[in-house]
């Protein structure tokens, strides 16, 4: 027997059975809505492809039964999706193979209850999964209420914690957030919601807060911000910091509208969160516990999320059009037309920005404080809600081909 080839075999067949691989150290996933660092970079470096078509560049194309918002989470060789099949009555993770799409297995999370009511675009399935090296983490609004559960690597269902009430408004879409040892969940809604940290191994409730009787849309942020760690909420007319481990308050302010979809940014020492119901607005708060505003304007950034870099702010707003602010005094360097209506939060690759609208065409623009300069349009299917997931030198698209049928697709695109 040849050891060293047997023991190389092995050592193969162990990266392909095992969901979570060296890539994960490397930096080469996105294990959680807005990516590895949870504020839309991916990481640098990386030979992205600027240019592709339903023909070029396409490395796999994977058929989504059922409809959901969900962006791709991409661990080891693994991809994770949310879906819901209304006909069916179920809301569903799915598991594809990372390399071919191929799907792996696919968990039933919830059976019957799925809610009908809510804004023409919603979908039963717009939160997207959160990995943390063992466990995987889901959102969905089902029987009137938000539940959070916990599934292994194996699509197994390890707990299962009702969070709160929800009576449906627009839809729900908050995605769970993992910090250290628990997940951060958000139910606003017009009943009155909750904020809640979760033991991440039990799904215990650890800490809880009532929040005001207003619908509202936005995922927790776990920030580094003003020297020190900070889970960051907008909306219902309040921006809101927590100790995320326990739930204290850190300080809470007026200074967001009602509604907001946006997860907020920090450059380091202030917040950037934005807002569109009832009026537009984007403002920079400094995170210290002053609450002291330091810049706002008009802007409409409700349902895409920012990016900073470099002192700067990139906001891709609603109706399509890119700005960008110095993030110290809010100064505008920039703005132009992109598309037309995002509902997809962009992603950053250095200095390009990856921002897909909603007839699915991604378009890649560098972007610098000094100038704005798009580099292409690519179309995959006819509309898009899903946020892309940019990792390991490939782009994960969710959108919908139209047609007699409408068919949802994952696409894989890489050189």
């Amino acid at each position: 027997m040849n050891l060293s080839r047997t023991l190389g075999f092995a050592l193969l067949l162990a990266a392909l059975l095992t969901p979570l691989s060296a890539a994960a150290a490397a930096g080469n996933d996105w294990p959680a809505w807005r990516g590895p660092t949870g504020d839309g970079h991916a990481a640098a470096g990386q030979n992205v492809p600027v240019k592709w078509s339903e023909t070029e560049n396409v490395v796999w194309r994977t058929p989504i039964r059922g409809r959901g918002h969900s962006s791709p989470t991409v661990v080891g060789n693994r991809v994770y999706l949310a879906t819901a099949e209304p006909t069916a009555q179920e809301q569903l993770v799915l598991c594809l193979d990372r390399a071919t799409g191929k799907p792996v297995w696919e968990t039933v999370v919830h059976r019957g209850h799925l809610e009908s009511k809510g804004h023409r675009n919603n979908s039963a399935a717009s939160s997207s999964v959160a990995w943390d090296g063992e466990r995987l983490y889901i959102n969905f609004h089902n029987h009137q209420s938000v539940h959070t559960t916990a599934l292994d690597p194996a699509g197994k269902i390890l707990w299962q914690q009702r969070v709160a009430d929800f009576v449906m408004h627009q839809g729900f879409g908050s995605s769970p957030v993992v910090h250290e040892s628990v997940v951060l969940v958000t139910a606003d809604h017009k009943g009155g919601g909750k904020v809640a940290g979760l033991d991440k191994r039990t799904g215990k409730i650890v800490w809880q807060h009532d929040r005001p009787k207003i619908a509202n849309y936005a995922s927790l942020a776990v920030l580094q911000v003003a020297g020190r760690t900070q889970a960051v909420l907008a909306g219902c007319n309040l921006v809101t910091s927590f100790e995320p481990l326990t739930g204290k308050k850190l300080w809470e302010m007026d200074g967001s509208t009602e509604e907001t979809v946006v997860t907020a940014v920090t450059d380091g020492r202030r917040v950037f969160v934005g807002g569109g119901y009832p009026k537009n607005h984007l403002v920079a708060i400094e995170a210290d516990g002053s609450r002291q505003v330091a810049w706002q304007n008009g802007n409409r950034v409700y349902v895409p999320s920012m990016l900073v870099r470099e002192g700067h702010v990139y906001a891709v707003l609603d109706a399509g059009q890119a700005v960008c602010f110095k993030s110290d005094t809010g100064e505008e360097r920039w703005r132009e037309k992109v598309d037309k209506d995002f509902y997809a939060s962009p992603v950053m690759v250095g200095s390009l920005i990856y921002a897909t609208s909603l007839r699915g065409v991604t378009s890649v623009f560098e972007a610098t404080p000094e100038h704005f300069k798009l580099i292409a349009q690519n179309q995959l299917g006819d509309e898009a809600f899903a946020s892309p997931s940019i990792c390991g030198n490939r782009i994960y698209l969710r959108s919908s081909k139209k047609g007699d049928t409408r068919q949802e697709y994952l696409w894989c695109v890489g050189q």
